[in-house]
């Protein structure tokens, strides 16, 4: 540090002894070099100089070209390689939002953003960097006038790539233009989503028949996602006073994913005759949704007897900490179903036999403390406590980091034998 100070010190002294020419000189190699030192003179001198309009304008400009040269050979190779490390990936997002940040301030000449623009498109062509939104989000950033969002649509129909045509198609929806819009949505009616875009552009312009027509089409061609149209059809129904229909629609929506979230939902829209309708068959489709939406609504459902042969029917998550879903419930379920639950965290121990990091440790003496907690509180047995510790406490004398962790979560554990 001291060094430093003295290197200081002694640049400080031959600064002062150069003229005006010199320090332009260096100040201005040093930038030509590097774009990062180009772009932090261009903030210093806005921030410090009087700088005119025109200047300060320039001078922002000069900031986001800067900032483009400096993630260019990152986003370049990202390009080539189809990704990169997170870092690189992050340093790069990192700087396009800077860039758009200054373009929002709105103080970027037109013929600057018209360059970026030139500079953003053959990546978003490419679409191998791994940054098409931050792109797009880019390019949007760099249009103001109607004529930039125009000539920017036309760049990306020239490219002939759905992303982009769909993005095309947002621009011009956007613009009003309703014969580019349908000229382009044309093009691309396959899944859900493409009806339901339709669908809610005639219903916008207030074609509220034609939209219906064009959502139920999309319900019987449609792939893929079909959420939208369901919510946009059961919509129709419910408004029309179609009560079967918008019913039978938001089942199908319930269980096409099924959650506890979404069996919440539908339960709050029947009746209690219509819940006794459906209900047979939101159970059925169950047997089919993730194990852990399957445990929260057996458990909502009170159904405990099943929610614990769910839990014991899968395994203990060995990486899980508190807080996780199945652990939750094994909590929950303790009571019930004691010696079920404290098979279920004794799985959860894993091997015993090999060495691992502390953290692993500290885990295992995390379900060391669910188990002690089922044999002393919930089953009242200190005796099998005492036995079952001090098996694995004796299994374990060697690995004093597991000694440690197990006595830094359960009272006693050096008393045990």
């Amino acid at each position: 540090m001291a060094n430093k100070k003295r290197t200081d010190n002694a640049l400080i002294k031959l600064l002062a002894s150069a003229g005006p020419e010199i320090l332009r000189d260096l100040v201005s190699t040093l930038a030509f070099r590097d774009p990062e030192v180009r772009r932090e003179c261009f903030e210093y001198l806005k921030a410090h100089a009087p700088l005119s309009t025109t200047q300060k304008q320039t001078s922002d400009g000069e900031v986001v070209l800067a900032l483009w040269e400096e993630l260019y050979p990152d986003l370049e190779e990202m390009d080539d390689c189809g990704g990169g490390d997170y870092h690189v990936v992050d340093h790069v997002g990192d700087l396009l939002g800077q860039i758009r940040e200054r373009l929002a301030d709105g103080n970027v000449s037109q013929e600057v953003r018209r360059e970026l623009l030139g500079e953003i498109l053959p990546f978003i062509k490419s679409g191998n960097a791994g940054l098409d939104d931050e792109l797009y989000d880019t390019a949007y950033a760099a249009c103001r006038e109607e004529a930039e969002w125009r000539w920017l649509a036309c760049s990306f129909e020239a490219m002939k790539r759905d992303w982009p045509l769909d993005h095309a198609r947002r621009i011009y929806r956007r613009l009003g233009d309703r014969e580019k819009y349908l000229e382009l949505r044309r093009l691309k009616m396959v899944y859900g989503a493409d009806y339901h875009d339709l669908a809610q552009f005639y219903r916008e312009e207030g074609n509220r028949e034609h939209a219906l027509a064009v959502a139920e089409e999309g319900f019987k061609k449609g792939q893929g996602r079909m959420d939208e149209l369901r919510r946009f059809l059961a919509e129709h129904a419910q408004e029309s006073g179609n009560r079967e229909r918008y019913l039978d629609l938001q089942f199908a929506q319930a269980i096409d994913s099924l959650t506890l979230e979404s069996y919440k939902t539908f339960e709050k829209i029947c009746d209690p005759s219509e819940w006794k309708r459906f209900e047979a068959g939101i159970l059925a489709r169950l047997e089919s949704a993730w194990s852990q939406e399957k445990l929260k609504i057996l458990m909502y459902r009170r159904e405990y007897e099943q929610a614990v042969a769910v839990l014991m029917k899968g395994s203990h998550p060995l990486q899980a900490w508190d807080g996780s879903e199945e652990l939750e419930v094994a909590r929950q379920l303790e009571r019930f179903f004691p010696e079920e639950i404290l098979r279920y965290y004794i799985s959860g121990l894993g091997n015993l036999n090999v060495n691992a990091t502390r953290k692993e440790y500290a885990r295992k003496a995390k379900v060391m403390a669910k188990i002690r907690r089922v044999y002393l509180d919930i089953l009242k047995s200190e005796e099998r406590w005492r036995d079952f510790a001090g098996k694995f406490k004796r299994a374990n004398l060697r690995r004093p980091a597991l000694q440690e962790e197990c006595a830094r979560a359960m009272p006693g554990w050096g008393e045990l034998p």
